[in-house]
This record gives structure tokens, C-alpha cells and sequence, in this order.
């Protein structure tokens, strides 16, 4: 697999909201166990969502150059490709990408999107419209953490912004990883979450067998 060494933001911009970003990792996150995400599922604050006043995606400043000269959009093509090949160091590689939401596989770089597991709208109703820029930026850019992942385009549509509440994954199986997730997302980005919300993480955390 070919594999760049991505390290997210400036230091100075990383330590936020507690969470210290280091250097991104050459494999996606592993999910939080079932009993983790549980503890953090019930740690999560229950609140109305907050006005969608002044929101827009830029605001999130992806895809944010990387160290390497890349973007975080192609860092994350690299380094959850499978026989991913860098194109004359141009940053685009080839190869092909599973999304787990839907159980397919995609073979066109350009048909592997790149999802924020909690949407960036999400996080703005439910605590980011407080945040400074530099929070937003490494948030929309959070290569540490569980955030981003590959989907394809017609899952990612699918899904737009909206949360578990309102949307789940098409492939079942993945129901577990992406309760976790999401639940460890919102718990270490210290963002709220609504009964309806919380209902449907707990519903999918269940599928877990372990």
C-alpha cells in the first residue's frame, strides 16, 4: 500500500478542546470498544440543536494542506486505498477504495468521496458554531480520530447531513463501527446530541457482538 506520512495542522492549532492531534495514522482509527463507546455514549450531553445561522462548509477549511504537500482529502485516498499508487508524485493516487456504508467498491479516484462520519453541519448545530476557526479547520480535517472515511458518491449523497437519527448505513453489518464512531467523534469533540440521536447510537451500538 503506498502510504504518505501525514501530521494534520500545525501544532499550535491541535491542542483543542483537550485533544492533542499529533502525527495522522498510517491506517484508519480502530472504533472505541462497545463497552467505551457505550460510557461515552451516556457522557454525551442532551441539548436542543443550535440555529443553523451563519453555517457554510468553508467555514471547516477542508481539504487543508498537508506537511506533504498533499490534501487531506488525498492523504485519506492514500492511506485507506487498497494497491494505491502514487501518479508521478502528484498527490493522486490510483487504486481502489471500499465504502463501508453501502458495501461497495470504488476503482475511479474521482467516485471516492470522502465523508465526515459526524457531518459538518451536524457539528455545527450542535457546538461548532461556538468554536474558533482554527477548531473548525482541524475538525473538518481530523485525521486522528475516526471522522473521515470513504463513501461513495451515491452513499455520501445519501447520507448529506444529516445524523443517525435520520440516517443509517445501507450495509447493516456496519452498523456497529459506525455507532461507535460517531459516538467517540461527538464524545471527544465535546459536542451535544439529542434523545433522538441518542436512541438511534444505542440502537446500532446493540448490533455490536462484543
Amino acid at each position: 500500500m503506498f502510504r504518505r506520512a501525514a501530521f494534520g495542522l500545525p501544532t499550535a492549532s491541535l491542542v483543542i478542546l483537550g485533544v492533542f492531534a499529533g502525527p495522522a495514522l498510517a491506517e484508519p482509527p480502530e472504533p472505541p470498544s462497545t463497552t467505551t463507546a457505550r460510557t461515552e455514549l451516556a457522557a454525551l450531553t442532551v441539548a436542543a440543536p443550535h440555529s443553523m445561522d451563519g453555517y457554510a462548509r468553508d467555514k471547516f477549511g477542508i481539504w487543508a494542506s498537508q506537511p506533504d504537500g498533499c490534501t487531506t482529502r488525498q492523504d485519506v485516498l492514500a492511506r485507506d486505498g487498497h494497491n494505491v499508487q502514487d501518479q508521478a508524485n502528484s498527490c493522486q493516487p490510483s487504486g481502489s477504495w471500499y465504502s463501508a456504508y453501502d458495501d461497495k467498491t470504488v476503482t475511479v479516484v474521482a467516485d471516492a468521496t470522502i465523508d465526515h462520519m459526524v457531518p459538518l453541519a451536524e457539528a455545527w448545530r450542535s457546538g461548532a458554531d461556538t468554536w474558533t476557526a482554527d477548531q473548525r479547520k482541524a475538525f473538518g480535517n481530523d485525521l486522528n480520530d475516526p471522522q473521515l472515511l470513504i463513501a461513495s458518491e451515491s452513499s455520501n449523497s445519501s447520507k448529506s447531513d444529516s445524523g443517525p437519527a435520520d440516517w443509517k448505513p445501507a450495509n447493516h453489518a456496519f452498523w456497529c463501527t459506525y455507532g461507535k464512531d460517531y459516538t467517540h467523534i461527538k464524545a471527544v469533540w465535546k459536542l451535544t446530541t439529542t434523545d433522538d440521536e441518542k436512541t438511534a447510537l444505542s440502537s446500532m451500538i446493540d448490533t455490536c457482538t462484543n
